[in-house]
């Protein structure tokens, strides 16, 4: 599957894409994610509102991109709509439909019908609960003695777009979580797991069951900082308690100096020149990392200098760089950017 879609993005964008959502949901189906969750999926995917409307229960669910259930009923739309195996799906979409609408239909009907095979509420696809720091701690204890989690042990908190390309996928716990930033791919891993074969893929820090809800939140810090294909997958303990601080302040809202990186960011270097600064002792060091001669790191670090109100390489200045670029990572991240699907 994944040496098919690397080929055929390359020739088709749309039928890579198109894999891409058979993949999506089918990772889903093996998860054994709730009605909400693949509603949430189909949204995400589209970018509209997905609705379901069951034929004998006369149940109507409507789910929109954020992963938010909306109050009161629609009746389907006439086109972007499909029915199959007793329910009706749909897709409550402004304008002409998009080339893979008609895909996202599909798989959600399908994975519905395979859904409609499992138990209505199944107690083990709660991990929303047991993520959330506004639940009361004794539910969430309930819930993860059924999640068969033991509260002496630690563990660590995975996040994936719903779009995530697996190159193994083994047996895990897992959900469609509704999160800040819409419904993502959440698994629970033991403290001692730190990789996933997927991309891209945040892993946490590892906390008790109380602290899961930390975990989480350095997992979508983590999860932003990826670059696929360079860096696939992100360890919040690899940043220690810099991912802290970034997962308690909103990055996106501004920062003083991350106002003043904007500026050295537009030049085209600036990404690698700046990852290569941080990772050395040494402009020398940083050269070798950069690939680039001791001169032209030398013209490039004065022109930073030039930039910025303060010296990026002096003392408490190196931490604020440092900080500063991991903010404005985060603040520009793509990992969580689907293609987008073409108008008909």
């Amino acid at each position: 599957m994944q040496e098919l879609l690397a080929r055929l993005k390359a020739l088709d964008p749309n039928a890579s894409l198109a894999l891409r959502i058979i993949a999506c949901f089918d990772e889903l189906v093996r998860g054994g994610v709730n009605i909400q969750g693949l509603l949430g999926a189909a949204a995400s995917l589209s970018g509209c509102v997905a609705g379901f409307a069951g034929h004998q229960s006369e149940r109507t669910l409507r789910v929109a991109p954020d992963g938010q259930t909306l109050k009161g009923s629609a009746s389907a739309p006439r086109e972007g709509s499909l029915a199959a195996n007793g329910m009706t799906v749909w897709l409550e979409r402004e304008g002409p439909a998009h080339v893979n609408d008609a895909m996202i239909l599909e798989r959600l009907a399908l994975a519905l019908a395979i859904r409609s095979g499992h138990q209505a509420d199944d107690p083990l696809r709660r991990l929303g609960d047991l993520l959330d720091a506004n639940v009361a701690v004794e539910h969430r204890h309930a819930t993860a003695a059924k999640l068969g989690l033991a509260p002496h042990l630690k563990y660590r908190v995975a996040t994936l777009p719903l779009f995530a390309t697996w190159k193994q996928h083994r047996d895990l716990l897992e959900d469609v979580v509704h999160t800040r930033y819409g419904p993502l791919h959440v698994c629970v891993l033991r403290a001692e797991v730190k990789h996933i074969e997927a991309s891209p893929c945040g892993i946490g820090v590892a906390a008790e069951i109380d602290d899961l809800h930390r975990s989480l939140a350095t997992a979508l810090v983590s999860l932003r900082l990826c670059a696929v294909p360079e860096v696939p997958v992100v360890v919040a303990d690899d940043y220690g308690g810099l991912i802290d601080l970034l997962a308690q302040c909103s990055v996106d809202r501004p920062l003083l100096d991350v106002e003043e990186l904007e500026g050295v960011m537009q030049h085209p270097w600036a990404v690698r020149t700046l990852d290569a600064l941080l990772r050395s002792a040494s402009i020398r060091d940083a050269s070798r990392i950069a690939g680039v001669h001791h001169n032209t790191m030398q013209a490039r670090l004065e022109t930073i200098r030039d930039l910025l109100s303060f010296d990026p390489l002096d003392g408490i200045g190196r931490t604020r760089v440092g900080l500063a670029f991991l903010a404005w990572r985060v603040r520009h991240s793509s990992a969580l950017d689907m293609p987008p699907p073409t108008s008909r």
